[in-house]
């Protein structure tokens, strides 16, 4: 949740404002003794820091567990101490956790929130007529206002982030959530652990700290080694499930999209690029996605060894970075100036690496080790899901695609009439126009200059209708020498001056055969009669379509001379 830059700068002025005037208040208001408790203090001091640095992660959510230790330290050396050790606490927590430099205002923000806890829970202590250093066990009412001590700047404290979260965050969340449940269960298990540390240190004094305190910290680590293992299993379980989402897409475009998408999903990502092997020594960009925008490719390629991505191709190894000052050195080629952390991950197939993947975070130590295993065995998914859908590409193009002219053969024409006859019925499309041609003579191109000379004319006729139609409409090989147009949304006009233009642009301009049967480079003029008609007006469906226009072109162009376009007429 981002906050205002306004509010940010507010909250850098309060803390200047108050928290150095309050320390100094509290500091002559209730002035502390440490004679004779330097060591106490730097022991105290030290389990602070450290408990501090080793936050535990449960349900993803970092416990600040030093509310025993805070107890502890106000109750032996007074609330001065108290605020100082919460201060320390609070800092040494945010670089542990690696503050960026966008967010912080949560250092002012979190120092502010503790002063005031530490201030008025310390305060109303006194007030009910607490002291320094009490005997909780000789004396109850000394107990319970440590208890009510616990308990007030636990309230406090839930104030505080109460009104952080609604009117410096602006969150919408629901207050009594498991944020909550967890921090109070915690404060529960945390202050009697808090007042046991206390008694335990007047009767044993310094060893108290070691007695208490190491079980605490191993306790800590294990949490967090047992959460870490635990998030370890959920992200290989999410590796296996988007290894069988990517695995049932059949299209290249659609695996590279879902494999970035979840990559996004599992990981801080704010720049995304995939790259593949062109050759034996470059890689070219296909996928460039910034800031959850795709942009065009227009990278220049980099070569083996080269940067960043070369240098994971090379070594066939993956890498991470934490900071920009890691690997801006040795870096080749455009990448953000905001980035920060790198993961670069060779992307491997049969042994053989095949692309790299590179992710970038404008965070600084965004990534893990663990994160990089997972996406090195995405990456192998992955490889294995492009090579499926490439695979089915090619097998759908072959099926669809007519071998020598790469047109689409008659059976998806046939498809397509289908479905673009059904959306007319449905009032999808208006009109559905279709234009059918056949090269003049073709037989004696073929016997004067050999079946080879006739198949260059045919691509080259192929690749003329495709510069021609465009993205108007569908054009396929309709078998021999025939050729069919479909256009979607055409009037028999439009589709008229369509004809009128092809027939033309075969016309005018000669073919050039280059395995004629002399073996010489040679021009063809060539000429073809077309037809055309135009459903609804001249057809009621697919099959009478291709009849109407087929009629037209034996009738109304063959018929009447040749190279030229009829259109047809029921009269």
């Amino acid at each position: 949740m981002a906050v205002k830059p306004q509010i940010q700068r507010m909250i850098f002025l309060v803390w200047l404002i108050i928290v150095p005037a309050g320390m100094w208040f509290t500091y002559k208001a209730y002035p502390p003794d440490f004679s004779g408790q330097w060591l106490e203090l730097l022991a105290f001091l030290l389990l602070t820091a450290i408990v501090a640095s080793m936050p535990i992660v449960i349900n993803e959510i970092s416990i600040f567990l030093i509310q025993w230790v805070s107890l502890a330290a106000f109750l032996k050396f007074g609330i001065f101490a108290e605020m100082m050790f919460a201060q320390i606490a609070v800092i040494v927590l945010l670089l542990r956790i690696r503050v960026p430099k966008s967010e912080f205002f949560r250092f002012p923000l979190n120092l502010n929130m503790f002063f005031f806890v530490s201030f008025l829970s310390g305060n109303i202590y006194y007030l009910l007529g607490g002291e320094p250093s009490p005997s909780l066990v000789s004396n109850p009412k000394t107990l319970w206002l440590a208890v009510i001590y616990g308990v007030v700047s636990y309230l406090f404290n839930q104030i505080f982030i109460s009104y952080h979260l609604y009117f410096v965050y602006k969150s919408k969340e629901p207050y009594f959530g498991k944020d909550f449940i967890v921090e109070t269960i915690t404060t529960l298990i945390t202050l009697p652990l808090g007042l046991m540390l206390y008694m335990f240190y007047n009767q044993v004094g310094f060893v108290a700290v070691l007695i208490v305190g190491i079980p605490f910290i191993s306790l800590s680590i294990i949490f967090n080694l047992y959460y870490s293992s635990q998030k370890v299993n959920e992200y290989l379980q999410k590796a296996a499930e988007i290894g069988h989402q990517m695995a049932e897409r059949l299209q290249v475009n659609d695996v590279i999209d879902l494999f970035i998408q979840k990559l996004s999903e599992m990981l801080p990502v704010d720049y995304a690029y995939i790259l593949e092997v062109v050759n034996e020594d470059e890689l070219q960009l296909v996928r460039r996605i910034e800031s959850g925008e795709v942009l065009t490719n227009v990278m220049p390629k980099v070569k083996k060894s080269e940067g960043i991505s070369g240098f994971a191709w090379s070594k066939e190894k993956a890498y991470m970075y934490s900071s920009r000052k890691g690997w801006e050195r040795f870096t080749v080629g455009y990448l953000p100036k905001d980035a920060e952390s790198i993961l670069s991950v060779p992307i491997v197939r049969s042994k053989k690496v095949i692309g790299v993947l590179l992710l970038l975070s404008k965070r600084k130590h965004a990534y893990e080790k663990s994160q990089l295993m997972i996406v090195d065995i995405l990456c192998s998914y992955f490889a294995v899901a492009m090579e499926n859908a490439k695979h089915y590409e090619l097998t759908k193009m072959h099926s669809e695609r007519c071998a020598l002219t790469n047109l689409y053969n008659y059976r998806y024409f046939e498809n397509v009439l289908t479905e673009e006859f059904n959306k007319l019925f449905q009032f999808e499309r208006k009109q559905l126009s279709l234009i059918i041609l056949d090269i003049d003579h073709f037989k004696a191109v073929n016997d004067t200059y050999g079946h080879q000379s006739g198949n260059e004319i045919l691509v080259e006729l192929g690749s003329r209708l495709t510069k021609l139609v465009g993205n108007l409409g569908t054009v396929a090989r309709y078998g021999g020498e025939e050729f069919v147009v479909l256009l979607p949304d055409v009037n028999k006009g439009e589709a008229f001056n369509m004809a009128e233009l092809i027939r033309e642009s075969i016309a005018n301009w000669p073919f050039l055969l280059k395995q004629s049967l002399d073996q010489l480079q040679q021009q063809v003029i060539i000429t073809a009669s077309i037809g055309v008609a135009t459903a609804p007006e001249d057809a009621e469906d697919a099959l009478a379509l291709i009849r109407h226009a087929d009629r037209a072109l034996y009738v109304g162009a063959k018929r009447a001379g040749r190279n030229r376009v009829a259109e047809y007429s029921s009269c």
